[in-house]
């Protein structure tokens, strides 16, 4: 998210993941206005709520027979359209970078370089994006994959700019041709969850974009924080 040399399905990109790196940035700002309610634990006296708790643990380790172990095993291991289609993103990309701090503020302009490789078969895509943050060399990188037992998308990602882990989950779209994630990423600043979404259009298999929303540093509500065009290089 900055002078980002960093940089789908229908062509889905960890790409995607370059607005984590806008996280950490947009996060320090953008978060600082959030606050959270204090929660306090009250403990339940339901005794049928416990027991109903208790017997779905029980339920969650029955044996099954090594057929249903067998079947279960080679559908969660199956490569189906959604890892079909983040293959098709495998290559090196440059990015378009746009990045507001709040809304109405003056835009922030770079480009980005990101190199999508697949992992084990097919079954994840690896992003790797190095550019300049604000001034300073800049590295992330992001892994995407599809759960076959979960039926969505997850995402993480990590980076030179700090030493956590943002993980995303979401599902595609396809009447928009669109991959919608959301996760947390805490700020740094003050300790509080920020809460971030991302939508990942896909153009064309040779064009995407990139958008990321998060909280009004001053409102707290949601506006656009980041956008991301991108231009698969020949």
């Amino acid at each position: 998210m900055y002078t980002l040399n960093i940089p789908k399905p229908k062509t889905i990109n960890m790409k995607h993941k370059i607005l984590v790196i806008c996280c950490a940035t947009i996060c320090l700002f953008s978060c600082n206005s959030e606050t959270k309610d204090a929660k306090t634990d009250t403990p339940s006296t339901d005794t049928t709520s416990k027991m109903a708790s208790e017997e779905k643990k029980e339920k969650a380790w029955i044996p099954i027979d090594s057929a249903m172990m067998d079947k279960g095993w080679k559908e969660s291991m199956a490569l189906g359209e959604p890892h079909k289609m983040m293959a098709k993103s495998a290559g090196t990309w440059k990015g378009e970078v746009t990045m507001w701090m709040a809304p109405g503020a003056p835009p922030m302009k770079s480009t980005s370089t990101t190199v999508n490789t697949v992992l084990y078969g097919g079954l994840y895509q690896q992003s790797k994006h190095t550019g300049n943050m604000m001034g300073a060399p800049f590295e992330g990188m992001s892994i995407m994959g599809y759960d076959n037992t979960k039926k969505e998308y997850f995402s993480t990602w990590i980076d030179n700019m700090g030493s956590g882990i943002l993980v995303s989950t979401g599902n595609w779209d396809d009447a928009t041709k669109t991959l919608n994630l959301s996760g947390t990423i805490k700020n740094p600043a003050n300790g509080l969850d920020c809460t971030m979404r991302e939508v990942f259009k896909m153009v064309d298999d040779n064009n995407q974009v990139l958008e990321m929303y998060g909280p009004d540093p001053q409102t707290g509500k949601e506006f656009k924080t980041m956008e991301i065009k991108y231009t698969r290089k020949k």
